[in-house]
């Protein structure tokens, strides 16, 4: 499941893995479970971690973990954005499934996508639907 941003300035709309920061002293599991509610109104369980990565030098965080879940309750629609000042910047316009075994039905766009086309190429290649 990936979620579209939408850029208030410019109208651009991209997708990304939700996710986002911990909160506090909760765990990185937590972590996930919450921002998984807060951006896909899901509510999921962690099955557990797929890869992790440092960061891109321009983005907020300097490390990535990518989670796999399950859905356990709930239905995929646009959460929110709490941080304020990500908020000023987006909104979550939309959620989308998209199949990690098959790509051909991809919006072009997401193909292109820099950060978040290699991510979901690890993420295949972990879940062995890509060869090494």
């Amino acid at each position: 499941m990936l979620i579209k941003h939408r850029e208030h300035a410019t109208g651009r709309g991209y997708w990304v893995i939700p996710g986002g920061g911990i909160d506090g002293n909760e765990s990185e599991e937590q972590c996930v479970v919450r921002e998984m509610k807060e951006e896909t109104n899901l509510e999921v369980k962690v099955a557990g971690l797929l890869f992790e990565e440092p960061g891109h030098p321009e983005e907020a965080y300097h490390w990535r973990k990518t989670y796999l879940c399950k859905p356990i309750s709930g239905e995929a629609s646009p959460g929110y954005e709490p941080e304020l000042e990500a908020a000023e910047n987006y909104a979550i316009t939309e959620v989308g499934w998209f199949d990690l075994q098959d790509e051909s039905d991809w919006e072009p766009e997401l193909i292109g996508e820099p950060i978040t086309y290699p991510q979901l190429v690890k993420a295949r290649r972990k879940l062995g639907y890509l060869s090494v």
